[in-house]
């Protein structure tokens, strides 16, 4: 296999000589660290095994004992670290997720999800040797249920590693895993185990690939729906690690930097632990993923001697090149290519209510306004907690029974954000849509990211029922109102989106590979003709075949589509089309992005939440929930609840539909 590391064996090695400069550099008061982590990160793992030999035949003492001494903090952990072996490295990690109170399930799962067998069977044998104690009896002490069943069978590393692949078997267990999951009403959570640790990685890949013809929805998606907790979080893991390890760890590294704070258990772990295996791979797929190079990201991340020794072990800066670098088209093919054949089944978190008596809900609801005070709990359990269809027959039976406006009597009695949510959700999709984007665009200022967000994301029909909202609430048209506000370029792509006209139907091959070769040749025009050319298919395509047109477009240019856009655009412009392309990528995954934004840092873009919350209740909430857990480590439950308060928070959780 070839070398994709960034720390290889030195040349010329002496490691008495290298002994002799650790030494020399911790002798006296203080010591020289530049010296330290120059000479440690530059040899590899084996050569400081035998520096560490050296340093006592020549000095009678022990190397990492003396670093220990002279060294602090993160810097000294990660020096430390770098001296151990892998096995004994790994063991650590796991000796360390489980002792004491509490467990790191986040650390086992990233070990055991990403070693393969020999590397397994080197941490256990490592495992007894530094602790005198059998790793797989304290791994099943410390955690439990299924979650507990899978690590086990992680931990015999075992996996079939022969290459050999039955055809008829991949048939089979795309079937048997189709049957213990999706086809069923609950889960055999055995099957999953059985098949997605033992079977070899060429032939799950094949599986997975069966498996979304059969269920018509990815591996991934099926594991989000049918599975929870860790035990979901370590099958992702397992198949995220099966289909690519170095993308698995530039999400990794991501998680642990992004936000307030720095995990730097886990930045050190991976950093060590893949700088002699493939560390190029996981820069590639970082910078491919976040649009910023590893490097970049650690250097504004750490600081010090501790950041001197990351960068070296990240071995170089790839937004230097400034274009796209070696194999990472071949990446970007591949997850266009896996987009396309993703087959996301939408998910709401709210539901019809059963058993609804809309004239029974009018009269609580009256009951609920009426006198001194509101009742504010029992307004929440009912309108959060009906569907939006449901919603429209109480505002119906409230004026029949009552000859009242309910929409009037909300307003009068709530206020704030708690009045926006309520009054949005009583709203039908169309008029809560049409009130938006008026929103959006009346006052001294424009909020382009809300015009974007709506336009970009709505179907067809829903598109054109939003015009005819606006018209019959603001008597004009949607499109006047946006050509009165905004201007150039970043007007016509709204204006285009906004027709609701986009085609509709699956990829038409050979047109995908023309217009992805118009895009290529576009990029090679003058600014203006480049962003006309790009709307003229970006706004008019379905998004099926624009998933094809993104991949034929890897093969023309060598670059992806999402880089080009940052890197040749700007604006609004570039916005419109950046959310464009992240919404026929994945768009469960784009809202994820736009919610934490709106809680994330201090304030909170109420305005966003409310939109994203109310219009995606009913259509895909439950998807945009777990796309939100795996990109950002925490659960859309958690960040509202922090972010929220009172009964605004209290209905948004209800909207939210559970906790992950």
């Amino acid at each position: 296999m070839e070398f994709r590391g960034t720390i290889s064996d030195a040349p010329d090695f002496d490691p008495s000589v290298d002994a002799e400069t650790l030494y020399n550099a911790m002798k006296g008061i203080g010591s020289d660290k530049e010296t330290i982590l120059d000479l440690i990160t530059s040899r590899s793992n084996a050569q400081r095994q035998e520096v560490i030999a050296a340093y006592k035949c020549s000095f009678g003492q022990d190397l990492i004992e003396d670093l220990k001494y002279e060294l602090t903090g993160k810097f000294e952990r990660l020096i430390v670290s770098l001296m151990r072996t892998p096995p004994y490295h790994d063991a650590k990690e796991i000796h360390d997720a489980i002792k004491g109170d509490g467990t790191n399930e986040r650390c086992l799962i990233e070990i055991l999800a990403s070693r393969n067998n020999q590397q397994i069977q080197d941490m256990v044998a490592a495992y007894k040797d530094a602790y005198g104690r059998d790793m797989e009896e304290d791994i099943i002490a410390d955690t439990s249920g299924h979650f507990k069943k899978m690590l086990v069978v992680l931990l015999q590393g075992t996996r079939d590693e022969s290459g050999v692949v039955d055809a008829d078997l991949v048939q089979q267990d795309a079937q048997d895993l189709y049957a213990a999951g999706e086809e069923k009403w609950g889960t055999d959570e055995a099957t999953f185990i059985m098949i997605l640790g033992n079977r070899s990685v060429t032939h799950l890949r094949m599986v997975f690939d069966e498996y979304e013809k059969i269920a018509e929805i990815s591996i991934e998606e099926s594991i989000k729906n049918e599975l929870s907790g860790d035990f979901e979080r370590l099958m992702l893991a397992v198949v995220q690690c099966i289909r690519n390890v170095p993308m698995f760890f530039a999400k990794r590294l991501y998680k642990s930097m992004k936000g307030l704070g720095t995990a730097d258990n886990t930045l050190i772990r991976i950093m060590i632990s893949r700088s002699e295996i493939d560390m190029l791979d996981i820069r590639e797929c970082f910078r491919l993923r976040y649009e910023k190079s590893l490097y970049n990201m650690i250097k504004d991340d750490t600081s010090g001697d501790y950041k001197r020794t990351l960068l070296n072990l990240c071995g170089g800066d790839d937004d230097v090149a400034g274009e796209f670098f070696p194999e990472a088209a071949q990446i970007a093919y591949k997850m266009w290519e896996l987009s396309a054949m993703t087959k996301v089944q939408p998910r709401p978190t709210v539901h019809p209510a059963p058993d609804f008596d809309p004239a029974a809900d009018a009269q609580a609801l009256r009951k609920a306004m009426k006198g001194f005070g509101t009742d504010e709990d029992a307004i929440i359990d009912i309108v959060a907690r009906r569907s939006n269809a449901q919603r429209q027959e109480i505002r119906q039976a409230f004026k029949s029974l009552l000859g009242r406006n309910l929409m009037k009597d909300l307003k009068s009695e709530l206020s704030k954000n708690m009045e926006r949510l309520i009054i949005g959700l009583m709203l039908t999709p169309a008029e809560f849509d049409a009130k938006m984007m008026k929103k959006a665009i009346e006052g001294a200022g424009t909020d382009e990211h809300a015009l974007i967000e709506i336009l970009v994301t709505r179907s067809n029909e829903e598109i054109q029922a939003m015009n005819a909202a606006y018209m019959d609430a603001y008597k004009k048209s949607l499109e006047d109102a946006i050509r009165s506000d905004t201007s150039g370029h970043f007007c016509r792509i709204l204006v285009s989106l906004v027709q609701g006209a986009r085609e509709e139907g699956p990829a038409d091959v050979e047109r995908a590979c023309a217009d992805a070769e118009e895009l290529a040749d576009a990029c090679n025009a003058e600014s203006d003709d480049m962003e006309m050319k790009f709307m003229s298919i970006l706004c008019t395509r379905s998004f099926p075949h624009l998933r094809r047109v993104f991949q034929e477009f890897v093969k023309c240019t060598n670059k992806d589509i999402e880089q080009i856009i940052k890197k040749e655009m700007s604006g609004d412009v570039k916005n419109a089309y950046y959310a464009l392309v992240r919404s026929v990528k994945n768009q469960p995954s784009y809202f994820a992005d736009r919610l934490y934004k709106a809680m994330k840092g201090l304030g909170t873009d109420d305005r966003a939440l409310i939109r994203i919350m109310v219009s995606r209740s009913e259509v895909d909430l439950f998807n945009i929930r777990k796309e939100f857990k795996e990109t950002h480590d925490v659960s859309l439950h958690e960040f509202i609840q922090g972010d929220t308060s009172g009964d605004y928070r209290k209905t948004l959780l209800i909207l939210c539909g559970g906790e992950d």
